[in-house]
């Protein structure tokens, strides 16, 4: 009797804990799904505010403008100030001019290239020599020719010109569009601080693309390319984020637990970007689309509400990338400190290095 009651109750123990790890799993798939979902709305919600953003950077602007004093030389430097805010450049413009650049000059450069002239001298030379044997021959060589003098006159002086006038561009649409928070951005330390920052930065981001890529190889194909995906996706939700974390002065080790602690939400967040920039099968269109859409991103990011309430697990997936880079980063600042005190110790003379030896 005693072993049957002890029986029923282990039973009984083990249909509640079993049930209640159910419940648990229900609620973790539940909240992962809704904050993935408000992810995606929040990224693509954004957007649809461009419109009204000039006119609410305006009004809070106006708003500045009269809780200042009322005296004479203060109307002076508001009136000053008010030029000078005028002739900033406004949200839609920036947009309109990334647009253009990307799309209208880079983009379309490469199709009438690819798709227009080259089909277009491909038929007039073939028209020209008849022989399809001795056309083929030659159209390898002429083909590889014209590609590479266009690649290396065109594409890659345009394409490095292209990263730098966005990232001039999406800077100031990050500003703009964080000035509608009525909150002035927070100063960091010293400018050895913020040049560190960019540094450590982007060496991180560099590992976490690399990362993505590697675990694309994975065998089985559909795992390797959701995993690379949700990679991709966090990354993008960086880039948008980072402008807004910045601003706010938060350190990079923060906006990395950010990720890591709602990665569900940032995942769908930057899921749209990735999945349209991962259709390309070009590298060069594939950065033109991003270099289109980011700068829309980077809007919603500053519009979004992101949770408050951390996730059930942590998915660290930045932590060998930050390991890498801190080993490499503490490295490179060790040898530069070796490098300028073996040079400053060369230029004392002999008997002053004596001394500092003796010390």
């Amino acid at each position: 009797m005693h072993f049957c009651a002890h029986l029923s109750t282990v039973v009984d123990s083990a249909q509640r804990a079993g049930a209640r790890t159910g419940e648990e799993m229900a609620d973790s798939v539940k909240t992962f799904l809704h904050d993935l979902t408000r992810g995606i709305k929040d990224s693509i919600w954004g957007i649809c505010t461009i419109s009204k953003l000039d006119a609410r950077i305006q009004q809070k602007r106006e708003e500045q403008r009269k809780k200042r004093a009322s005296s004479v030389l203060a109307q002076r430097r508001a009136q000053s100030e008010e030029r000078k805010l005028d002739n900033e450049p406004r949200i839609v413009s920036r947009i309109f001019q990334c647009c253009a650049w990307n799309g209208g000059v880079f983009w379309l450069s490469l199709f009438l290239f690819y798709r227009v002239f080259i089909p277009v001298l491909q038929s007039v030379t073939a028209h020209i020599i008849g022989d399809p044997s001795l056309h083929g021959d030659v159209w390898s060589w002429l083909e590889f020719i014209l590609t590479s003098i266009f690649s290396a006159l065109w594409v890659l002086p345009l394409f490095v010109l292209s990263k730098i006038v966005n990232a001039i561009w999406f800077q100031d649409i990050a500003d703009l569009a964080f000035e509608i928070s009525g909150r002035k951005p927070h100063p960091f330390p010293s400018i050895s601080k913020i040049i560190a920052d960019m540094l450590f930065n982007l060496l991180l981001q560099a590992l976490f693309l690399i990362q993505g890529m590697i675990v694309s190889l994975f065998p089985i194909d559909i795992i390797g390319q959701l995993v690379s995906l949700l990679h991709m996706s966090l990354l993008y939700s960086l880039y948008c984020f980072e402008y807004r974390w910045f601003n706010n002065g938060i350190e990079m080790h923060q906006r990395l637990s950010n990720i890591e602690r709602n990665w569900p939400y940032y995942f769908g967040f930057g899921l749209p970007l990735a999945f349209l920039t991962a259709m390309q099968s070009s590298y060069i269109i594939s950065g033109c689309l991003f270099s289109i859409l980011f700068p829309l991103f980077i809007i919603s990011a500053n519009e979004a509400k992101t949770p408050g309430k951390v996730y059930h697990f942590q998915l660290r997936l930045f932590s060998l990338v930050v390991f890498i880079s801190n080993r490499l980063f503490h490295k490179t600042i060790h040898l530069q400190s070796t490098l300028s005190t073996s040079a400053s110790m060369e230029k004392l003379s002999p008997a002053k290095q004596k001394v500092t030896l003796g010390h």
